[in-house]
């Protein structure tokens, strides 16, 4: 009868405009309470000054606090009313669960927001065999799929124009995507205009993965409460290793595109040198990420979002793993065979950015820009320290 009454009273609400706050937002608001009165970890990460300019914590406010939270878990360690006490006080596991509740309710278009909970090790690993397999397919029947080494030319396998054709659209769509969800989100939290300072400081913050390092230096904990940098440095190799592949892609598009220098380039050259060392990046760090996954510690995070991390993580590393490959093997007979397993490693990753774990690197940059604004306003409860 109850349920019954609690789903008449949602209906009644969600009827009248109202919305109705989901239980991972109300607990997210229960434990930031009574963190609030406590606050004995401000000095851990930014979630906590920003906590203490407000007495009660909206829905737009769990949302900017939940994406403003980076999963440390130092937090989770220090507290006093942790479970097994009564308050049962986990503040990285609620804002996890707020965080992927954000991905799919800011997603775009909305209906594909559900893809969140599906987009797992599974679905990342068989959407990359299926399409390689279909790229290897279509060269078999073509009798190009073994062949006389062609000294490094893809073009020869896949011509330029019908991989920008297959690759342009899904980079575009990804950026589409990303871009209006998080632009969603942006306008939700009511964040304020940025000023330069604040985007630099938030951009600093981004690129040194400040708040990971425990608030003290000494990193965060993963297994147990001893704190690490481990999951710092295997985020920065990932990070600076995707970034690095990205700009061997830009430098060999300025040169075909600006000089009719085309493909294939030395091993010398800008482009593979780039992309050599980003495959190098992406092999260490999600190995490392996914080493660091297994062995974490329960309660920190959603145990519902493992699927989606290690998802991503598996594209990640076999992307780089078949990059690296074909690197090794462009100039032997195996390269169109290579070149499709490769490509179809990196079709599965744009496709699966939109709705997977790549979205919180862009929700936690909105964020801490979120932050970087407000912490330079008056604080409107006149108590904290910041």
């Amino acid at each position: 009868m109850q349920q019954l009454e609690t789903l008449l009273r949602e209906a009644s609400d969600l009827a009248e405009g109202i919305v109705v706050p989901s239980s991972a937002e109300i607990e997210v608001e229960r434990v930031m309470k009574i963190c609030n009165a406590c606050r004995y970890c401000e000095g851990f990460c930014a979630v906590f000054p920003a906590m203490t300019r407000r007495l009660e914590f909206n829905q737009a406010d769990v949302h900017y606090l939940a994406n403003l939270c980076h999963n440390c878990g130092a937090c989770l360690h220090a507290c006093q009313y942790a479970p097994p006490h009564e308050f049962a006080v986990n503040i990285p596991q609620a804002m996890a669960k707020v965080r992927g509740q954000t991905y799919s309710d800011f997603a775009w278009p909305s209906a594909l927001g559900t893809l969140y909970r599906n987009n797992g090790l599974t679905v990342a690993l068989a959407l990359a065999v299926g399409l390689a397999l279909f790229l290897a397919m279509a060269l078999a029947k073509n009798g190009t799929l073994f062949h006389a080494p062609l000294a490094g030319d893809f073009y020869a396998i896949f011509p330029h124009n019908l991989l920008v054709s297959m690759f342009g659209p899904v980079f575009l769509f990804v950026a589409v995507a990303l871009g209006l969800g998080v632009a969603k989100f942006w306008r939700g939290i009511s964040a304020g205009e940025p000023s330069a300072v604040a985007i630099a400081e938030t951009a600093q913050d981004v690129l040194k993965l400040k708040y990971l390092d425990g608030g003290h230096g000494q990193g965060c904990p993963n297994e147990d409460d001893a704190n690490t940098l481990a999951r710092r440095r295997f985020h920065h190799l990932t990070f600076y290793g995707f970034m690095l592949c990205f700009a061997a892609t830009g430098v060999a598009t300025i040169y075909h595109y600006a000089f009719g220098w085309e493909a294939p380039y030395a091993l010398t050259s800008l482009p593979v040198l780039l992309g050599t060392l980003g495959g190098i990046g992406l092999l260490i760090g999600p190995t490392g990420l996914l080493w660091l996954n297994v062995r974490r510690n329960a309660q920190h995070g959603d145990a519902a979002q493992k699927p989606m991390d290690r998802g991503f993580i598996a594209l990640l590393l076999l992307t780089s793993a078949t990059g690296l490959a074909l690197l090794a093997g462009r100039d032997t007979s195996a390269m169109a065979l290579l070149l499709a397993v490769h490509l179809g490693a990196v079709m599965a990753l744009f496709l699966t950015m939109p709705y997977g774990k790549f979205a919180h690197g862009i929700y936690r940059t909105a964020a801490l820009l979120k932050w970087a604004i407000e912490k330079r306003m008056p604080n409107p409860v006149g108590v904290g320290s910041e």
